[in-house]
């Protein structure tokens, strides 16, 4: 398979997103072409270490780099002040300096968490993104948000800080759970719902239920959807306008995923979720048509829902969303769809709208 480029333009802060199959031992290389020296922190979880932790460190010792890996525990629970404080501890006994670099090797958690360390430590190094689930590859690995956790809102200690590169290995989701590919899969859905009808249709007519599709598809699938966040980043860098768009279905699924403290759902889970719902809303308001909502939900479906866990109330919802980071003024921001391909920013909902689509949601999806 070829490898297959393309730019996230930045002006100075621009970088490459690689993505190809089985390279991940040329990583060293690439660094090395990119002008890093020093020493590499390696930060990857107790999931993926010893799939690829390996593999990696042998590339980047092979290509003449000082190289240690941290393993962190796997999930939400990792985004917290105390495995960033071991982190940053971790760099400074290494001797790291400003010539040095972080690699964050694995999922979002890794991705956020470890970009989050290089932005704060000695005011910023260099890092790259090593994306190993799907939901990575097309989402957080790219875009520059990095950030940890707070018990009430989900991200809501980070930063704009952009990767050197971003370097997508496919062979890495042969080893991913169906779970987590399903997670991924809601999120390259929501890019041709946001952006592109085209892509859209092709996912409706190519993705199976099972998600058994080729090397190929996996690669079209992943370049398509960076290409497109890679185009919205590169107009909108800091989310002031065009960028939100790319959180249709965040603002109710970090709502579930934080009244449920981040121990229930995964993340794409939740915003399968929210990109449901938002599209319900959409449609009750009279801006999306019910046949294109019809269409939506046939695919959102397709990736499938999670049972809802049962102590989930409307007032536990309707609490989370007071600390949702994108409002604006006191008011909630959703991101809406007028149509397959097209989003819009919405302020001007009503409390009593929340209040009827959330409590049909509940006696919908939750546990009897």
């Amino acid at each position: 398979m070829k490898i297959k480029e393309l730019s996230v333009e930045l002006e100075s802060r621009s970088y490459i997103i690689k993505v190809g199959y089985d390279f991940l031992e040329s990583l060293g290389e690439e660094l090395k072409r990119l002008g890093f020296k020093g020493q590499l922190l390696v930060i990857t979880d107790e999931n993926v270490f010893p799939l690829y932790g390996t593999k990696c460190l042998r590339g980047l010792e092979s290509a003449g780099f000082s190289a240690k890996i941290e393993v962190v525990p796997a999930g939400e629970g990792s985004k917290s002040w105390p495995a960033m404080d071991k982190l940053l501890t971790s760099a400074l006994e290494f001797g790291m300096d400003r010539d040095s670099g972080i690699v964050a090797l694995g999922g979002g958690v890794v991705g956020d968490l470890a970009g989050f360390v290089a932005a704060t430590y000695l005011r910023g190094v260099s890092y790259v993104q090593v994306p190993t689930t799907l939901l990575a590859q097309v989402d957080s690995s790219v875009g520059g948000k990095v950030a940890i956790n707070h018990p009430r809102a989900k991200n809501m200690i980070g930063a704009f800080y952009q990767p050197q590169l971003v370097f997508i290995d496919l062979k890495t989701l042969e080893t991913l759970p169906e779970r987590e590919l399903r997670s991924g899969m809601a999120e390259v859905v929501k890019y041709g719902i946001i952006r592109d009808r085209d892509f859209f249709d092709y996912l409706l007519n190519e993705l199976t239920l099972e998600l058994k599709q080729t090397k190929d598809f996996y690669q079209s699938i992943v370049y398509r959807s960076c290409a497109i966040k890679a185009e919205v980043v590169s107009v909108d860098e800091r989310e002031s306008g065009l960028r939100a768009i790319l959180n249709f279905g965040h603002t109710l699924g970090h709502t579930l995923e934080s009244s449920a403290s981040y121990k229930y759902f995964n993340h794409g889970e939740a915003v399968n979720y929210g990109m449901l719902l938002a599209s319900r809303l959409a449609c009750s308001r009279g801006l999306l048509d019910r046949d294109s909502l019809t269409t939506i939900e046939k695919l959102l479906f397709r990736l499938g829902f999670k049972e809802l866990p049962s102590d989930l109330t409307v007032e536990g919802i309707k609490e989370g969303l007071k600390y949702d980071k994108k409002r604006r003024e006191g008011k909630i921001v959703f991101i809406l769809p007028e149509e397959i391909g097209k989003v819009r920013e919405y302020t001007d909902i009503p409390g009593e709208c929340l209040d009827w689509l959330i409590t049909d949601f509940l006696k919908e999806f939750k546990k009897k």
